[in-house]
């Protein structure tokens, strides 16, 4: 019934085609609510970067990342050493037409342009403690008064957003200053994140608790249809400034258009995402399982010949995605036995861990993936290398992996939280990589709530888990060894080195680029050699399109980035 259903939603999407409207259909998980602070999960944030826009945004074709400009006119001005951030909204960017604003002469629903207050609204109303938004993490501690104005939210009755925040202040009509409480290196990338994605208040206060069921933005497409957990339609807004010009403009004269409607559907099984790609059903397919791999993907690494014949195109990236084992430097066996950790490292076959994940992943060569500004290019001093590791083990104090004192074999316990069968096969996997050094690897799996809880509260030794970028900086991935983020915080190893903290903080506060990220390659550098973590890989990433679609760009930020989709009318 599933499939059937699917098949008359297509057959109405290419009714709509043949009447000249382009159409592209990818699947979706469900969204909650399409208010931007709720804007928690990829799947939130890819749906309410259709409608609404964030100050500024990614480059959808530069590599390494590059900020370049959204409902911001130009990139921010940088004043006081870093304090100060000064920005101009754009003077075409107006929201959409809704009830909200008031009805024109006609009758018909009016817009208005953005403006500086919709900033400082968007950005007080994340520290709102009655929206609970888990964006509020981006201004509390960041803009200087913010913390105040949160906590003044929290009282009895509505909040007042005429309370003055000292670092928060719109100049004219289009001019945002910003003052923060420190420097901050990364608080443009920020601005980037789908929670500060500027609203407007007539809309907030005219729909109230209902807000997060509509969608008032100042985007390329507006949300003409929502069937909750089975759909989601986006329709082109022509009035849209990014159309006449910028990264996104049309070619007036080239036969290549964007996409007119952008349909989301709700398809959980991915046997069935896969038939639906197949069928063309769906132009997106954002994952090829393991099971479908040698289907897909032939020999040598290319996408096979019966889906090139059909048109069909692969794309493959680097994610800024990070998995590794952590190791817990509280622990007395492994914590201050760094010959040990290097020695862990070493026995780990790269290699034949990237075979098992059909090459979807690549060796880590120490925290910071590609793609990042700030990353350590050098080779890592303890890759793959069986008789480097005996050779540490010795040093460690276990030659051959015994322990003299005891006479026994040296057993270290790793906790898991997941039982996937990917998971217990890899498991397998590492366990005899250490075997062959002579350690005794001892997994223990657990349901997610307990294996979080004995991470959190140092329980564990060693722990597997894995780490996404929210923005393409090296600090994003240091601030994981920084001592003041130990347990229960994002530095999950509780590794404390001074030296360490004292190039963090220089590198969170340098101004100039050059400085920075020398001041992070020497971080990387200390972490390397002290080796808090068994690094396991980065995460590579493929999807396919059918024929029809052109310009597609894989991205670890790929929110909003349907405006530059192109086919053929």
């Amino acid at each position: 019934m599933f499939l059937r259903a699917q098949s008359v939603a297509v057959a109405l999407a290419l009714a709509g085609a043949a009447q000249g409207e382009t159409v592209f259909c990818r699947s979706m998980d469900r969204v909650a609510s399409m208010d931007p602070a709720e804007a928690s999960s990829l799947y939130a944030s890819r749906a309410v970067r259709m409608v609404y826009e964030t100050l500024y945004e990614y480059d959808y074709i530069a590599r390494p990342y590059k900020l370049v400009p959204g409902l911001a006119e130009a990139l921010p001005e940088v004043q006081s050493n870093g304090l100060v951030y000064v920005l101009r909204i754009h003077p075409l960017a107006r929201f959409q037409p809704d009830p909200c604003f008031g009805a024109d002469a006609a009758g018909q629903p009016r817009g208005r342009p953005v403006t500086a207050a919709d900033v400082v609204f968007s950005l007080k109303r994340l520290a709102d403690r009655k929206v609970a938004s888990p964006g509020a993490w981006l201004v509390e501690d960041s803009i200087a008064g913010m913390r105040t104005f949160s906590d003044q939210s929290a009282g009895v009755g509505a909040t007042d957003y005429e309370i003055p925040v000292a670092g928060l202040q719109a100049l004219d009509e289009r001019t945002v200053r910003i003052g923060l409480t420190r420097p901050m290196s990364v608080f443009a990338y920020y601005l980037t994140i789908s929670y500060s994605a500027v609203v407007p208040r007539e809309a907030v206060t005219y729909y109230g608790g209902d807000f997060g069921s509509h969608a008032v933005g100042s985007g390329p497409y507006r949300l003409t249809d929502w069937q909750r957990n089975h759909q989601m339609s986006f329709t082109r807004d022509p009035a849209w400034r990014g159309w006449q010009s910028g990264p996104a403009a049309l070619d007036p004269v080239g036969e290549e258009v964007p996409f007119d409607r952008v349909d989301y559907r709700v398809i959980d099984d991915v046997s069935t995402q896969w038939l639906c790609f197949l069928t063309g059903e769906l132009d997106f397919l954002g994952e090829i399982t393991r099971d479908n791999w040698d289907v897909v993907i032939d020999g040598s690494g290319g996408l096979s010949a019966p889906l090139r014949e059909r048109g069909i195109t692969v794309s493959a990236m680097p994610t800024l995605e990070v998995a590794y084992i952590g190791i817990n430097m509280d622990d007395p066996v492994v914590g201050p036995n760094r010959a040990l950790r290097q020695a862990l490292n070493c026995a780990f076959d790269g290699e034949a861990w990237e075979r098992f994940f059909n090459h979807r992943a690549i060796r880590c060569d120490g925290p910071v993936p590609p793609g990042t500004v700030g990353r350590l290019e050098t080779p890592f001093p303890y890759a793959s290398n069986l008789d480097k590791a005996k050779a540490l083990l010795r040093e460690a104090g276990y030659p051959g992996g015994v322990d003299p004192k005891t006479g026994k074999r040296l057993e270290l316990t790793l906790d898991l939280g997941r039982t996937s069968q990917d998971m217990r096969e890899s498991t397998e996997l590492l366990v005899s990589f250490l075997a062959r050094a002579g350690i005794a690897l001892k997994p223990q799996f657990h349901n997610w709530p307990t294996f979080l809880r004995r991470v959190s509260s140092r329980q564990s030794q060693l722990f597997r888990l894995g780490w996404t970028g929210d923005y393409p900086d090296a600090q994003n991935f240091m601030q994981l060894f920084y001592s003041k983020n130990a347990s229960p915080g994002p530095n999950r190893s509780n590794y404390v080195n001074p030296d360490f903290d004292r190039l963090y903080e220089a590198a969170c506060a340098a101004t100039d680029e050059g400085e920075r990220n020398r001041t992070w390659a020497q971080a990387q550098e200390l972490i390397r050699e002290d080796c808090p973590w068994l690094f396991l890989h980065f995460q590579k990433a493929y999807s396919l399109c059918n024929k029809n679609v052109l310009r597609y760009q894989p991205s670890d930020f790929p929110f909003g980035t349907e405006k530059y989709l192109r086919t053929k009318r």
